[in-house]
C-alpha cells in the first residue's frame, strides 16, 4: 500500500490543497477550491480520480483547527470516507508551524501552508489521530454556544456595574460576589436611585428573594444616595441591560440543561465520580480530551492542557519552574474551576492543598499543583475505565516513593572528566564549581551534610512535587 498525504490550508470562504507522497514530493500540482457545494463536489471528483489512478493507496488528509472555518471541509472528508479510501484528522496549528520552521521555510503562502500540513503528516504520524466520525460535533457546537452566551453576559454585567456606579452606587454593596438576580429584577423596575427612593416597601418586597426588611433598607439607602446620574437615557440603558442579562442567564440555564440531558457519552458518568466535577465540567473535559487514546501517558495530557512544569537550565543560568500555559486557555479554565470545587469537596485534593500550604508555597502555585494532580487522576480513570478511588492514588504515591528510594544512582554527565580548574568558564560557572567542591568536602553532621550534593539533582528533586 502506497500512502499519500493531503494538506488543506483553510481560509474564510476557500481553501488550498496539496497532495504529497511519502518522500514529501508533490504528487499533483496544488489547487484551490471555494467553500461551496460546487467546491466540495469538485474536491470529491479530484480525490476519486486520484485514488483511481493510484489503486490500493490510502490518502491521509488533515486540516488545521482554525476556529470553525475548517468544519465544512472536515465533515465533507469524513463523508468521503464512506466511498473513498481516506483517513481524516484535525491538527493543532502549533505543531505544524514549528515543523515548518524546522524545515527553514522562509516564505509563507496558502499554498506553502497546505504543503506544510501534508509534510507534517509524513514527519509525525505518531502525533496524528485519524477519526472515522466526529462524535462530539453537535456537543462541541452547543458547548461553544453556551461559552459565547457566558461571554456576552459578562460584558453586559461589566457595563451595568459601570452604570450603577453613578446611577445607584449603594446597590453595588450587594454585588461583591456577583450580581444576584433580585438586584437585576429590581433594576428592571427601578433603574436608579432617583426612582427607587420613591418606591413603596410592599411593591419592592414582591420581588423574589427581597424581604420586607431588605426592601426598607434599599429604599432608605436610595434616599441617601450620592448618585450623580438621573437622566432618563441612563435609566433606560440600565433597564434594558438588566433585562438582557436576565434573558441571557435563562438561555444559558436552558441550554446547559438541554446539553446535559442529551449527552450520552459514557465518559461523563465516569468523570462525575470525582468529587468536584459537575455535569457541565465533565462534558467540557470530554469535549477537550475527545479520547484518552490520543495521549500515550499522563504527561502528554498535561502538556495538552498546558499545566506541565517547565524550566530552563542553560550554561550559567537556571530559570525558575513554572506552569507552561501553552495551548488554548479554555481547557485550563475548565480544570481551574474543577480544582476550586475539588479543594472544597474532595478530601484527597484538599489534603494535598493543605500540605503544600503548610510548606509556605504561594496559593496559585498550589492551585497549579492540584490542577496537575487532578488531570493525572482523570487520565487514569479514563484509561482504565474505573471510577475515582482515592486509595489508588495513595497507593501509587507510596509505590512511587519506594521506587525512588530503590532507584540506582544516576550516572553523571561528568563521568568521563571531572571539573577542570583551568577551564575558561564564566565567573558564575566558576562560583558554582567552587560551591560544589565545598559541599563535597564538608562532612560535619552538625549542618546535616553527610553526602555529596550534585547541583544537577536540584531540578530532578523539585519536579516530582509538581
Amino acid at each position: 500500500m502506497k500512502p499519500f498525504y493531503l494538506g488543506i490550508d483553510v481560509s474564510k470562504g476557500y481553501s488550498d490543497f496539496m497532495i504529497v507522497n511519502a518522500k514529501k514530493q508533490p504528487a499533483i500540482q496544488g489547487f484551490q477550491l471555494d467553500d461551496t457545494f460546487d467546491g466540495h463536489r469538485c474536491l470529491y471528483n479530484i480525490l476519486s480520480r486520484f485514488l483511481a489512478d493510484h489503486s490500493e493507496s490510502t490518502l491521509f488528509a488533515a486540516v488545521e483547527s482554525t476556529g470553525g472555518y475548517e468544519d465544512n471541509w472536515y465533515n465533507s472528508l469524513i463523508q468521503f470516507q464512506g466511498s473513498l479510501n481516506i483517513q481524516t484528522a484535525r491538527l493543532n496549528p502549533y505543531g505544524v508551524a514549528h515543523n515548518s520552521k524546522a524545515d527553514l521555510k522562509k516564505n509563507t503562502t496558502d499554498k506553502i501552508s497546505a504543503q506544510s500540513i501534508a509534510e507534517y503528516l509524513v514527519a509525525h504520524p505518531e502525533k496524528v489521530v485519524y477519526q472515522k466520525d466526529d462524535q462530539h460535533a453537535g456537543l462541541r457546537k452547543q458547548w461553544g454556544f453556551i461559552k459565547m452566551l457566558n461571554k456576552q453576559c459578562t460584558q453586559f454585567l461589566n457595563q451595568l456595574n459601570t452604570l450603577l456606579y453613578t446611577a445607584s452606587p449603594e446597590l453595588l454593596h450587594y454585588c461583591q460576589n456577583g450580581m444576584p438576580d433580585w438586584v437585576l429584577k429590581l433594576l428592571v423596575k427601578y433603574p436608579g436611585a432617583a426612582k427607587l427612593k420613591k418606591a413603596r416597601v410592599k411593591t419592592v418586597a414582591k420581588i423574589p428573594y427581597v424581604s420586607q426588611k431588605r426592601a426598607q433598607q434599599v429604599i432608605a439607602e436610595a434616599k441617601r444616595s450620592v448618585a450623580s446620574t438621573t437622566d432618563p437615557v441612563t435609566q433606560q440603558i440600565i433597564m434594558a441591560t438588566a433585562r438582557q442579562i436576565l434573558h441571557l442567564k435563562k438561555t444559558i440555564a436552558d441550554q446547559t440543561k438541554q446539553m446535559i440531558e442529551q449527552c450520552r457519552l459514557p465518559e461523563i458518568k465516569l468523570l462525575k465520580s470525582f468529587p468536584g466535577i459537575s455535569d457541565s465540567s465533565a462534558i467540557g473535559l470530554a469535549i477537550e480530551i475527545q479520547t484518552v487514546k490520543r495521549f500515550a501517558e499522563a504527561k502528554k495530557l498535561a502538556s495538552f492542557f498546558g499545566v506541565h512544569p517547565v524550566y530552563k537550565v542553560s550554561g550559567d543560568g537556571i530559570g525558575g519552574i513554572k506552569m507552561s500555559k501553552q495551548g488554548r486557555k479554555d481547557p485550563r479554565q475548565i480544570l481551574y474551576m474543577i480544582t476550586l470545587s475539588a479543594i472544597q469537596h474532595n478530601p484527597l485534593i484538599k489534603q494535598i492543598y493543605e500540605e503544600h500550604q503548610k510548606q509556605g508555597k504561594h496559593n496559585m502555585a498550589i492551585m497549579g499543583i492540584c490542577m496537575h494532580k487532578i488531570l493525572r487522576i482523570v487520565y487514569g480513570m479514563l484509561k482504565h475505565n474505573k471510577p475515582f478511588n482515592p486509595q489508588i492514588d495513595i497507593a501509587n504515591r507510596q509505590r512511587s516513593a519506594q521506587t525512588k528510594n530503590e532507584r540506582p544512582e544516576n550516572v553523571t554527565d561528568r563521568r568521563f572528566q571531572d571539573y577542570d580548574a583551568e577551564a575558561p568558564v564564566t565567573g558564575r560557572q566558576r562560583k558554582k564549581r567552587l560551591e560544589r567542591d565545598r559541599s563535597n568536602s564538608v562532612t560535619d553532621t552538625k549542618f546535616g551534610i553527610t553526602a555529596t550534593v550534585p547541583l544537577g539533582n536540584i531540578i530532578t528533586d523539585i519536579l516530582p512535587q509538581l
